[in-house]
């Protein structure tokens, strides 16, 4: 079978060696880190161990709560923060979207990037704006400059949550009063995220495992994992750098189009235009090719919309 090459790691990574190692050795520490016995203390120093450790990769200084991944702390923020109105970008990913269907929407630049005017003016008519901006986008790959939202944000008494979902891992995390995490998009396995948090206070706890914001067994293993895998060298950045430059003057030189070519984008993610065929059309035929790419967001993909 010819090897086939795989160009879909903005919807999910392989489990790093290092990841799966760690769970291997987790999974031999069965207990509830609940639990007040001895095996339950045991296990509980594990998880927190793998809390500092995180919060020492991401360069974090706040609280980190643990999820079932990104979706899930975006809905949390969403249900839990304490603010009266709703921004969001109208790039966002459509966990935030579906989270917040009747958000007032920050239109895009034709570059892909967020227009800082249109920001401004929804701020203008917001009371206590909880406000959405992806660090990175998720198909397109743009950057958004997140130190001048957050300022704008913080002067009009909002409060910003940022997904760095596509930029974990690569880029600093910003300091703001939310950031969301997924261990699956840089070698670390699916199904944990966390919610990295500024100042609990801004917050609702309801009672339940990670200081009172979800229920449920905490899941040691996948955090141990998580760990491991955002302490990895992820020293392979600089070369995804070489390699989309490569990618884009191919695509270029066979008649297409790179989408927001002009803005700031992260070297892990590209997004193309073949003037005539449909994006499903060349996601399949790349397929049959032995080239995995994907059409749009997965998470859309995968409900057909």
């Amino acid at each position: 079978m010819p090897r086939r090459i795989y160009l879909d790691h903005a919807s999910t990574t392989p489990i790093l060696p290092q990841a799966v190692e760690a769970m291997r050795e987790a999974c031999g520490l069965w207990a509830n880190p609940s639990s007040p016995h001895a095996e339950g203390r045991a296990i509980r120093a594990r998880l927190e161990e793998a809390r500092g450790r995180l919060a020492k990769a991401l360069d974090w200084g706040g609280t980190i709560v643990f999820t079932s991944g990104a979706t899930e702390a975006i809905a949390l923020v969403f249900e839990r923060g304490q603010a009266k109105d709703r921004i969001v970008s109208a790039g966002e990913h459509p966990a935030v979207l579906r989270s917040a269907p009747d958000a007032r929407q920050v239109a895009l630049r034709r570059d892909g990037t967020l227009d800082l005017d249109d920001l401004d003016a929804a701020l203008a008519g917001a009371e206590r704006p909880l406000v959405a901006v992806q660090q990175v986008n998720n198909e397109t790959g743009v950057i958004n400059p997140i130190d001048t939202v957050a300022a704008r944000v913080a002067a009009a008494g909002g409060l910003l949550l940022v997904d760095c979902a596509q930029s974990a891992g690569k880029l600093p995390i910003p300091d703001v009063d939310f950031a969301i995490v997924a261990a699956h998009k840089f070698g670390g396995p699916p199904g944990i995220g966390a919610l990295l948090v500024r100042d609990t206070s801004a917050l609702d706890a309801i009672g339940g495992q990670e200081g009172g914001y979800r229920p449920g067994t905490v899941p040691v293993p996948a955090i141990m994992a998580f760990a491991a895998a955002a302490e990895a060298d992820h020293g392979w950045f600089e070369e995804a750098k070489r390699l989309r430059a490569r990618l884009d003057a191919a695509i270029v030189d066979a008649g297409g189009e790179i989408v927001a070519a002009e803005a700031p984008r992260i070297a892990t993610i590209s997004a193309y235009r073949m003037p005539g065929v449909p994006g499903a059309s060349q996601m399949m035929q790349l397929d049959l090719a032995g080239i995995a790419v994907s059409a749009g967001s997965a998470c859309a993909s995968g409900t057909g919309s």
